[in-house]
């Protein structure tokens, strides 16, 4: 054979090997849109432009962002705790796939790049760990294996199952078109919706328990009641097709606690329910992405009424300042659970640290729409060298202590992207109270709502 010959069969074999590869890469990025970050602030932004452009870029976090193998929202940017690059956080996810229907309807994707990523986290958790139906805070993101929260959370927790299913019950109820992929993503929720067993956290008592662990059994032994961010757990407990809680559980569990009912005036406000001055503003935001409150009412409160004034609460109180800290104003206000300068913390103004949280006030738009406005042009337009990054504002800042964080978490950056658009259309709240089971739970449980 001549030596042409087989330098001809080696280029041609070279090429081959290069349209082979080229293919796969094309195949492997088909679907991955890199949402081009716009790092310079702005000016002279409708308000419509400043809300797409927030919404925008904070979805970036839940896209480009995203983990590489599973598609799920991973629990922080910054490395925490020395548990690695690969986790990845359940409820935060659910935030997520919430946020993919609204870049689907803003354009900021296509419905079906929405969808295949969508499809993508429905066939990760349908192969990962899960007890009683129900999974864990925290997931590997690879491996689908548990990652332990603490000591002895190493293993369910309903709650962020709940806030995972808030978001998947959304997504059933938008991917309805008649094709192979949303087939299979409502099939895979729907058959990992049926096989919950809220019944059984509630150990056949009167209550729901948050945790439990294959290791551990019911050792952290947290019963759900008072008021606070977990009504959505209720609602699902309740709405479940196949492993139900009665309308006793919530009335007895939930409702029956010293912290659930107030009643007084805060800054001449008053409080239905929960903690004095309301607690931090993420108990109005984590069950109310799906869950419309809009004339949401039982026994027990008005649920407009209650989030609306828990945020005005909140915002008087940052005026009035009665700690003295610099740069809290009728511009600067909202405090919710994120990072400080000395860790996490649940900031409220019972525990006020002098740190603001961008997500408190941009995620109370649908309550306060024209102070949550003026509180984000103040964090853009005025602060946003200081506050503004690659996947919209950093997680918390505090001018008293010069600190800024250099941090986004799932569970903060996903509120602001779904509260902002169920003020400017309702679209995730008309979705979610949709769902037949959704409807079937709130009316057994006593509720009241033009959706219903």
């Amino acid at each position: 054979m001549s030596t042409k010959t087989n330098l001809f069969r080696s280029i041609c074999s070279l090429f081959l090997l290069l349209l082979a590869a080229q293919v796969s890469y094309a195949q492997s990025t088909k679907n991955k849109v890199l949402i081009k970050p716009e790092m310079g602030i702005k000016k002279n932004l409708s308000d419509d432009q400043l809300l797409d452009l927030v919404q925008k870029q904070t979805f970036r976090y839940f896209w480009d962002f995203a983990h590489p193998v599973s598609g799920m929202a991973r629990e922080r940017s910054n490395r925490s705790f020395d548990y690695g690059q690969e986790v990845v956080t359940t409820g935060g996810t659910g935030f997520g796939v919430m946020a993919i229907i609204v870049a689907s309807e803003r354009k900021f994707i296509t419905r079906e790049q929405a969808a295949e990523r969508t499809k993508k986290i429905v066939d990760f958790l349908w192969k990962a760990d899960m007890y009683h139906g129900a999974f864990p805070h925290w997931l590997n993101g690879e491996t689908g294996k548990t990652i332990r929260f603490s000591l002895k959370d190493d293993g369910a927790d309903i709650v962020e199952t709940s806030l995972l299913f808030q978001g998947l019950l959304t997504a059933r109820q938008y991917y309805t078109a008649d094709n192979a992929v949303e087939r299979d993503i409502r099939n895979k929720i729907l058959w990992m919706w049926e096989g919950i067993e809220w019944d059984w956290f509630t150990q056949n008592q009167n209550v729901l328990y948050w945790h439990w662990s294959p290791n551990n059994g019911w050792a952290m032994n947290h019963q759900i009641k008072g008021w606070n961010e977990c009504l959505i757990t209720y609602v699902l407990a309740a709405s479940g097709p196949k492993h139900t809680i009665s309308k006793r559980v919530y009335d007895d569990g939930f409702a029956n606690s010293n912290t659930f009912f107030n009643g007084r005036k805060f800054n001449d406000i008053t409080l239905p329910l929960g903690f004095n001055y309301g607690g931090p503003l993420f108990f109005s935001q984590y069950s109310f992405l799906g869950l419309d409150p809009r004339g949401l009412k039982d026994n027990y409160a008005d649920y407009w009424e209650q989030n609306k004034n828990h945020v005005l609460i909140n915002r008087a109180y940052c005026i009035e300042n009665p700690k003295k800290y610099k740069g809290y104003s009728a511009d600067s206000w909202g405090l919710t659970a994120s990072d400080s300068w000395g860790g996490y913390a649940a900031h409220s103004p019972t525990e006020d640290l002098g740190v603001i949280s961008p997500t408190a006030a941009l995620s109370s738009f649908p309550y306060t729409p024209e102070y949550s406005m003026q509180a984000l042009k103040h964090y853009y337009y005025k602060m946003g060298d200081k506050l503004w990054s690659e996947y919209g504002f950093i997680d918390g800042f505090s001018e008293e202590k010069d600190w800024y964080a250099k941090s986004h978490l799932a569970i903060d950056q996903g509120p602001i992207i779904v509260m902002i658009e169920n003020y400017r259309s309702g679209l995730l709240w008309k979705l979610f109270m949709s769902s037949p089971d959704v409807k079937s739970g709130l009316k057994k449980l006593g509720f009241n709502s033009p959706a219903l």
